[in-house]
């Protein structure tokens, strides 16, 4: 009798689901209390399936807390010790994520990314009884293109979050309490197309992460939506071989911005995607340009940061070569707004010292993280806190170059001076629930 009544129960909520899928407005109702009327339950042990369409994708011990309360969406949620992901199948496109957080007896911090590791939401805190509805706007997208063309994915973007037709939000942090979650598509907001390599592309694995995957932390929602196409070890002239700019183009609308970071793959002379910088580096570039520019988008040129390499005085040394001259020269002769992350970085990485540096890049002895048997010592690539500080760099370059953009930067957004960064012992972002590939 009691999988009876298990079977009619799961089937009425994929029911449900349907039913509000095709009216672009989901609503789940976390917990195994009373449901919302409109809403969808979700329960802990409803783990994703493409029957359901909808559930839970970790390994963590999610429970449900119900309280004595006639409000039936906040008198329950789930909750659990590790971070959790949920995972709802959504067509391509935008969408406004409203999240109802708070407990009626216990305080709780979220911390909510989305897809992989973008950051959404940094550190929401709610008092006992105390509830929040808050935010964001995250953006899905399919590898196809039309019916005969689709991005070349490489092997190891086969199963990443950012292309398994799902929008996939991690909660984490201090107590998470999720009572509910709505999810709206729209058509409003201004879209950030990112492209460029490792360096801006959204890292799936721990410890590294890029600057690309932690700017919609620095937006309103509604307003404004990150796309990051980027994508590792990636070059101008492959990033348009892929199929990558055709993607960017065939979702990209008037009025929306290209952020275009390339230099770290294009200079490797070994590489196919090998240019040279006065010559056919600024040839690409201005293919970007001209292309976005017939569509309307507005095109925003970022040098490449630099590498963890310092001179005997501690000064850092330059390791891209012309690349970074040939961009700004690209900008002076396209009259393009310039970020010069390259500049910018310098400053920054000096600041933290030759040592101090160390906080920022994916240095890490054997064993720091689930998984990882070899110390870690990668003097290319960002780790959370580094990320966050050139992600400030790229609004600091927003600002100063007086883009629309600046209009819609989260409350918080303070002016950043590279010279004085956020001290990392003081600095705290939650890690996500994925072992580092070895």
């Amino acid at each position: 009798m009691k999988k009876f009544f298990l079977i009619l129960f799961l089937l009425s909520s994929v029911s449900a689901f349907s039913e509000n899928k095709e009216n672009e407005h989901l609503r789940f109702d976390f917990g195994t209390g009373a449901v919302e009327q409109g809403y969808v339950q979700v329960v802990p042990s409803m783990k994703y399936s493409q029957q359901r369409g909808f559930g839970f994708l970790t390994d963590s011990v999610i429970y449900s807390v119900t309280r004595n309360s006639d409000d039936a969406l906040k008198c329950d949620f789930c909750t659990a010790k590790d971070p959790f992901i949920f995972a709802v199948d959504t067509p391509e496109g935008n969408y406004d994520v409203f999240v109802t957080l708070g407990d009626y007896e216990s305080k709780s911090v979220t911390t909510i990314k989305a897809e992989s590791r973008r950051l959404m939401l940094e550190k929401i805190r709610t008092e006992p009884g105390e509830f929040k509805k808050v935010t964001f706007t995250a953006n899905v997208r399919y590898s196809q293109i039309d019916s005969a063309t689709s991005v070349k994915l490489k092997p190891r973007e086969i199963e990443h979050f950012n292309w398994d037709k799902r929008l996939t939000i991690e909660f984490n942090d201090q107590n998470p309490c999720v009572c509910g979650v709505e999810i709206v598509k729209t058509t409003k907001p201004i879209t950030i197309f990112l492209a460029g390599n490792s360096t801006v592309t959204d890292q799936k694995l721990e410890p590294w992460a890029s600057w690309g995957q932690i700017l919609p932390r620095f937006f309103k929602s509604g307003d404004v939506v990150v796309a990051n196409h980027a994508e590792s070890g990636e070059s101008l002239k492959s990033f348009i071989g892929e199929n990558r700019l055709k993607k960017i183009f065939s979702a990209a609308k008037a009025g929306d911005y290209l952020f275009i970071q390339f230099g770290h793959n294009d200079q490797k002379k070994e590489s196919a995607s090998y240019v040279e910088p006065f010559t056919g580096y600024k040839e690409y570039l201005k293919h970007f340009i001209n292309t976005a520019r017939h569509r309307g988008v507005i095109p925003i040129l970022t040098t490449p940061m630099h590498r963890r390499r310092f001179d005997e005085n501690g000064k850092i040394v330059n390791t891209h070569g012309d690349y970074p001259a040939a961009m700004r020269e690209t900008a002076n002769e396209e009259h393009a707004p310039l970020i010069d992350l390259f500049k910018m970085s310098a400053a920054l990485f000096e600041s933290l010292g030759v040592e101090g540096s160390k906080n920022a890049f994916v240095h890490y002895p054997a064993g720091t993280f689930p998984g990882q048997s070899e110390a870690l010592s990668d003097d290319t690539h960002f780790n959370n806190y580094g990320a966050y500080e050139l992600a400030k760099c790229v609004v600091e370059g927003i600002r100063s170059n007086h883009l629309e953009l600046t209009r819609y930067l989260a409350d918080d957004a303070q002016t950043f001076d590279p010279n004085h960064p956020d001290s990392f012992d003081s600095w705290d972002l939650p890690v996500s629930p994925f072992a580092p590939a070895q």
